[in-house]
C-alpha cells in the first residue's frame, strides 16, 4: 500500500483556549491493524503541541480506522501537520487525511439522549431503514456501531445506535415505529434512554 496524505485546501478559524488561539484539524488514518498504530499518530500530535478532543478509534474487518478532532497550535498549518503524520503514513502504510474544520459550525442540537439497539438476521438494507425513520422522526444519530456477530452458520447483524430526541420528542411514538419497522425487517429493536456515563 502506497501511503497517503490527502489535503484540504480550507483554512481553520483560530479559536482561544485559555491564552493560547488554537485552530482545528479532522484527521482520519486506516491501515491494516497492528500495534503501535495509535501510539505513533498520537506522538505526532504531542510533539507538534496538538490537544486531542474527540476521538473514535476501531477495528473494522481487520484495519484499524481512527477518527480524531485535534487543536492546533495558532501557526501550525495544515501542511506542516500533514508532513508530520507522513512518517507513520509511511511506516504503518496508513492512508491519512487531514481537513481544517470551521470553529463556527453549531454544534449538534442538544436533546434526550437515547439508544436503539437492533439485532437480527443480516440482510442488505437494515441501517439504511432504521436511519431514514430516524431521520424521518428529527432524530440525530450522533454514533453507530455494526457488527456481524454469531457463526458462519447463522450470523447474526447487531447495530447499537446512539441518538438524540428533538426537544419535545415523543420517544414511546418513536420506539412504537421501530417496532413496526422490525418487524417488516424481521429483526428485534429495542429503545431505552443512555446510560449517564456513556461518552
Amino acid at each position: 500500500m502506497t501511503p497517503s496524505v490527502a489535503c484540504a485546501s480550507s483554512s481553520c478559524s483560530p479559536r482561544s483556549v485559555g491564552s493560547r488561539p488554537v485552530g482545528h484539524y479532522a484527521v482520519s488514518a486506516v491501515g491494516a491493524d497492528r500495534p503501535g498504530i495509535v501510539a505513533a499518530v498520537t506522538g505526532v500530535f504531542l510533539e507538534q503541541g496538538c490537544n486531542l478532543e474527540d476521538t473514535s478509534m476501531t477495528i473494522l474487518r481487520g484495519h484499524f480506522a481512527m477518527m480524531l478532532v485535534v487543536a492546533a497550535p495558532d501557526g501550525l498549518g495544515q501542511a506542516v501537520l500533514e508532513t508530520a503524520l507522513a512518517g507513520p503514513a509511511a511506516d504503518f502504510e496508513l492512508v491519512v487525511a487531514v481537513r481544517a474544520i470551521d470553529d463556527d459550525v453549531p454544534v449538534s442540537p442538544e436533546g434526550e439522549s437515547w439508544t436503539v439497539s437492533v439485532y437480527g438476521a443480516d440482510r442488505p438494507g437494515i441501517v439504511h431503514r432504521v436511519a431514514s425513520l430516524l431521520a424521518g422522526n428529527a432524530v440525530n444519530i450522533v454514533d453507530l456501531t455494526t457488527r456481524v456477530i454469531g457463526d458462519a452458520a447463522r450470523p447474526v447483524y447487531a447495530m447499537i445506535l446512539e441518538v438524540t430526541l428533538p426537544a419535545g420528542g415523543d420517544a414511546a411514538a418513536l420506539e412504537t415505529r421501530l417496532a413496526d419497522l422490525a418487524a417488516d425487517l424481521g429483526v428485534e429493536c429495542s429503545l431505552h434512554p443512555s446510560e449517564a456515563d456513556i461518552l
